[in-house]
């Protein structure tokens, strides 16, 4: 009786240790599978990847052209959302590549317009965009951004390539584009200097330029594993509007004299304006702009003078030129003060009394290219 009991023990748990893999792989499998999703929707799913993983890999993606494929889709529908898109609006795309977030935005706008210099992104896109029947609401325009001619539009949304970000920038803020807002993918160095303010140490000529026209807001930050091929920063989301109300300013003016300010930024004012090339530069440049009484005269007390050495009255010119200067910055109270640390209103009351007094810093004759004042920053 005993035998027979542990005969009939022994057996039981060998037995069900017999089923438990199979048991387990049943459970498994039940409670595993998505609900209501049957075996040929994964296939098509798994096969419409495919078949965009594929299309990207055939692609050789260009660094030097800034070709990271944003491809998490988290992040994508993020960037939509915070973007504020309706059904009724015209969104203007820049570097679309192979149409991750193009897809998304097709789906929430009207139309979008993408602007892609790439042929082969091109063809990729207008492939997707057809498979899902979207292809009248896109618009492509195939040409360099820094150069193409912008439609209108209501909104920008935009991976933005890291090479072409400060001019392309500033051709949105400054171009005469009317838009709500525009929500950029960029370098997060880039838009950390983009959202410095006066006493950060990020602070710079590309922030005090923006915030003449725009108000810049973070959106979120994004990691560089979210990108294809894997870039060597990670990037953030901003979000920039346009003022209502824009100074009265000249602009080709106030972009030459920040550049001016801020070539050494921490150095101050009074420093950078008693530089003598810099005194010599201003001085051609202002002669050739308007005339200054007291170097007038002081030329025409000269002219008789033969004898009088060519060097020396140059000399002569360039220092009363940089008394004028210094006590300029001195009536404004900047003297000692250094550019990072100086508010837009600061600076342009600056520049207002420099320009009345005759001191001018960009040359009226020749009209400044936007895409090159910004290329450097």
């Amino acid at each position: 009786m005993l035998q027979c009991a542990k005969s009939s023990v022994n057996r039981r748990p060998v037995h069900f240790l017999s089923h438990l893999p199979v048991h387990f792989q049943q459970v498994h499998a039940k409670y595993s599978r998505p609900p209501f999703k049957n075996r040929h929707d994964d296939e098509d799913e798994n096969n419409g990847r495919k078949r965009k993983e594929n299309q990207e890999d055939r692609l050789q993606l260009y660094k030097s052209w800034g070709q990271h494929l944003l491809t998490n889709p988290r992040v994508l529908d993020s960037i939509v959302r915070n973007s504020g898109v309706g059904p009724d609006d015209t969104v203007l795309e820049i570097g679309p590549g192979t149409g991750n977030l193009t897809m998304r935005l097709l789906e929430a706008a009207n139309k979008v317009v993408a602007v892609e210099v790439d042929n082969r992104m091109v063809e990729v896109l207008h492939t997707r965009v057809s498979e899902r029947g979207l292809h009248e609401k896109l618009t492509i325009i195939c040409k360099d951004a820094l150069k193409a001619d912008f439609p209108d539009f209501d909104l920008v949304v935009a991976n933005i390539p890291y090479g072409i970000s400060s001019p392309l920038v500033a051709k949105l803020v400054f171009g005469g584009y009317s838009f709500r807002s525009a929500t950029l993918l960029l370098q997060k160095e880039f838009a950390t200097r983009l959202l410095a303010s006066p006493g950060d140490s990020e602070f710079n000529r590309l922030a005090v330029n923006v915030k003449l026209v725009a108000d810049v807001e973070h959106v979120m930050n994004v990691s560089k594993r979210d990108f294809v091929p894997i870039p060597k920063v990670d990037s953030s989301v901003v979000k920039i509007r346009l003022k209502t109300e824009i100074p009265n300013v000249n602009l080709n003016e106030w972009w030459a004299f920040t550049k001016t300010c801020f070539g050494k930024k921490n150095k101050t004012l009074g420093s950078t304006f008693k530089q003598k090339k810099k005194v010599a530069e201003l001085l051609n440049l202002s002669k050739a702009t308007s005339f200054d009484e007291d170097i007038v005269q002081h030329e025409s007390c000269n002219e008789s003078d033969d004898d009088e050495d060519e060097s020396n009255i140059l000399g002569t010119d360039v220092n009363l030129f940089k008394e004028k200067l210094v006590g300029i910055l001195r009536t404004a109270g900047l003297e000692d003060k250094r550019p990072s640390k100086l508010s837009n209103e600061e600076l342009m009351y600056l520049l207002s009394l420099f320009n009345k007094a005759g001191v001018w810093f960009h040359d009226k004759e020749k009209p400044r290219d936007i895409n090159a004042s910004f290329a450097a920053l």
